[in-house]
């Protein structure tokens, strides 16, 4: 699927490896546990998705994301998502202006927060659609549109929107259409016994972590290119392809559990996001070629809020995950044998 590496290209990745660990060591400085989760932030910044968090308030989204901006030396804002909130609060707009001496006026673009390398959109069901929609524009073009003149944001463009899965009053749901341009959903969880102790011990002490920059935008941008690069074998990419379409419902050999309990399934951004995930993911561990392996380990985040269940599976308790769950038994991976995977019987 793509032409051979350069050496050089294979040598940037192998040193990538050791860079991520470093990362993570970084991280570890302020972050306690929540590895699978930092795993899965930085996987989709290096595939240059956007990511949605869902987690109750209180377990570090906002210090994550910016201590993931501060590590890679890259600008952050974080916007507050509420009811008034209109779309110029976010994007920037035209005032007139005059300069000093000067009786000709002019308007002057002041831009918003969006222009960063990182955006939290924080609670971003609290406010109306409209402002979702300008939102979703920036994510989608890379640019926003002010008075009719369009303006690029720079690269990485990084947008980590976060739900509060608990209070659902006064919010405004994020329709189907606009979940499927987030690359992953990332599930933030309470920490483990030992973890709570951790944070607790370091948040009522005068700790306070220094971070160190260990990159750099313009080297971000260069390795974000080279994730395109990454080799993927042809039975890996069929079998993103597969575990997509086996979602729906009425697609041919769907096993019944999709069709009991599935109203709707994955459309094409899934097998696409799981492969330039899995390369985001493969050349963060140092490998020039995709595996079996990603595909499964990016399959929760990539295709849980974009699956809709239907009455029976809400009548029974079951969510997108346990579906996700039965696709990956149900379906063989490359790498391991059919009465291994599950198999079709």
């Amino acid at each position: 699927m793509a032409d051979a590496l350069k050496a050089e290209e294979r040598d940037a990745i192998a040193k990538l490896r050791d860079t991520y660990v470093q990362m993570r060591e970084e991280l570890s400085k302020c972050i306690v546990g929540q590895d699978a989760v930092l795993d899965q932030l930085i996987t989709c910044l290096f595939a240059g998705g956007h990511c949605l968090l869902l987690g109750v308030p209180g377990l570090a989204k906002t210090l994550m994301v910016r201590s993931i901006a501060e590590i890679m030396n890259l600008s952050f804002n974080r916007v507050q998502f509420t009811p008034d909130l209109m779309p110029s609060d976010i994007t920037g707009t035209e005032v007139l202006t005059q300069e000093a001496g000067r009786r000709k006026r002019f308007f002057k673009f002041l831009p918003g927060p969006i222009f960063a390398n990182i955006v939290l959109a924080d609670e971003i069901n609290r406010t109306p659609p409209k402002t979702q929609a300008a939102l979703m524009e920036a994510m989608e073009e890379l640019q926003v549109t002010i008075g009719g003149k369009e303006y690029p944001l720079e690269r990485p463009f990084y947008v980590l929107a976060t739900q509060n899965p608990i209070e659902q009053e006064g919010t405004y749901p994020l329709p189907a259409a606009q979940l499927d341009r987030f690359m992953l959903m990332v599930y933030v969880d309470y920490p483990e016994m030992g973890e709570e102790y951790e944070i607790l011990r370091l948040t009522t002490t005068r700790y306070e972590a220094h971070l160190d920059p260990l990159l750099t935008r313009e080297k971000i941008v260069e390795l974000m290119d080279l994730v395109l690069r990454v080799e993927v074998p042809e039975e890996v990419a069929r079998y993103a392809v597969e575990l997509g379409r086996l979602t729906r419902p009425r697609e041919v050999g769907a096993p019944e559990f999709a069709k009991e309990y599935l109203a709707w399934g994955a459309g094409p951004r899934a097998p696409q996001a799981l492969i330039l995930a899995g390369k985001a993911r493969a050349m963060l561990h140092g490998r020039v070629r995709v595996e079996a392996e990603d595909i499964r380990a990016l399959a929760h985040p990539v295709m849980r809020h974009r699956l809709i269940t239907n009455f029976h599976a809400d009548a029974e308790n079951i969510s997108s995950d346990h579906i996700i769950a039965h696709i990956l038994d149900f379906v063989p991976a490359p790498d391991r044998p059919a009465s291994v995977a599950g198999g079709r019987g």
